[in-house]
């Protein structure tokens, strides 16, 4: 390979994701190039390999950057800073660093007061641009958050689905004491778990298809687990807590798990959907108003990363135990995504880019 080319995995079409050799790109004034060394494979990833494209822009290019087409994936990754372009401040060669992937549109009014995740075109790093599952990347400066020297790459890697979770329980209200029940123990689920204890909740319920997954749940600090079809969630919930679940978080996306979860909640109790529903769901208007529910959605995260950084370096959210496996960039196919697709015991697979 030559000075200035590099393997890359990019998605093509719906099972069609190929590590093929590409050029390195260059940063421009406002952007920063990074060596990618950790990256994990993300429920988005696998949407856009099982039914993209969704989020990639395929019939006409992004409107912030002109990317259309073949996409280098990867949006969870850390690495170290190799370059800068001449306007970026505070950001230099050799940090340490984790990316915030959200694309900002400078001409939004959700920029000025400070809801960026809001502003159109919603637009990620590997998926509305080339991402992490390349040695280098180049990213926005407003995108690069500097980690400690103690924290590891593998860590940098979970710092953004981390953020989702810890961003889901600041945005629910939840706050020490409270009772919390999580459906779907996928990483963004058992990182909702991690959060909700962080932030002080004493009883944390959990539901999943997967035994597996379950078990992990308990491992990161579930209080109760169920087999999501269990018929006697909403009764034993109920009775565990007294008046039910002070917050409900939807991390499934299904019609059962939005009405059962909305079932456990006890009157005046908040759900969070943090799951992307794949397909419309029926809700009774009428019991909502009557129990003076809350029901909240969050797309992203805003203004939570250095949260989350420091959480996870004061082991209050200990990501690194979701990692079920680390493979290498020219297998990720194989031993990433349709591991993934088809086996459930599987949680986080991170790519080490360096091998």
């Amino acid at each position: 390979m030559g000075a200035n080319k590099m393997m890359a995995a990019r998605w093509h079409a719906a099972k069609d994701i190929r590590v093929e050799e590409v050029t390195v790109t260059e940063p421009n004034e406002n952007q920063v190039k990074i060596e990618v060394k950790f990256t994990g494979i993300c429920g988005s990833d696998l949407h856009e390999y099982n039914h993209g494209p969704q989020l990639i822009p395929y019939d006409k290019p992004y409107l912030l950057n002109g990317h259309q087409g073949a996409t280098t994936l990867g949006h969870e990754f850390s690495g170290v800073v190799v370059s800068v372009g001449r306007n970026v401040k505070g950001i230099q060669k050799g940090d340490r660093v984790v990316v915030e992937p959200i694309f900002r549109n400078p001409a939004s009014p959700f920029i000025a007061n400070g809801q960026y995740n809001l502003s159109e075109p919603l637009g990620f790093v590997g998926l509305t641009s080339n991402g992490g599952f390349a040695k280098y990347t180049v990213v926005e400066d407003y995108m690069v958050h500097k980690i400690p020297d103690d924290f590891t790459f593998e860590q940098g890697a979970l710092v953004e689905p981390a953020a989702v979770a810890v961003y889901a329980v600041q945005q629910s209200g939840l706050s020490a004491g409270d009772s919390v029940f999580v459906s779907g123990a996928g990483p963004i689920g058992l990182l909702c778990v991690q959060a909700a204890l962080a932030f002080g909740a004493t009883k944390v319920f959990v539901s999943d298809m997967s035994e597996s997954r379950l078990d992990m749940a308990k491992k990161v600090g579930a209080t109760q687990v169920f087999k999501a079809t269990e018929p006697n969630i909403i009764t034993t919930i109920k009775k565990d807590t007294g008046l039910g679940v002070d917050v409900f978080i939807d991390a499934a996306g299904v019609q059962a798990s939005f009405s059962t979860g909305i079932a456990t909640l006890r009157n005046g109790g908040t759900a969070m959907l943090v799951a992307l529903f794949g397909k419309p769901v029926t809700h009774d208007a009428l019991d909502q108003a009557l129990r003076e529910l809350t029901i909240k959605a969050i797309i992203g995260y805003r203004n939570v990363f250095p949260k989350t950084i420091d959480l996870i370096h004061t082991g209050k959210m200990q990501v690194e135990k979701l990692v079920t496996r680390k493979i290498s960039m020219e297998n990720i196919v194989q031993d990433g995504f349709e591991a993934l697709v088809n086996d459930p015991s599987e949680v986080k697979i991170l790519v080490d880019i360096s091998q």
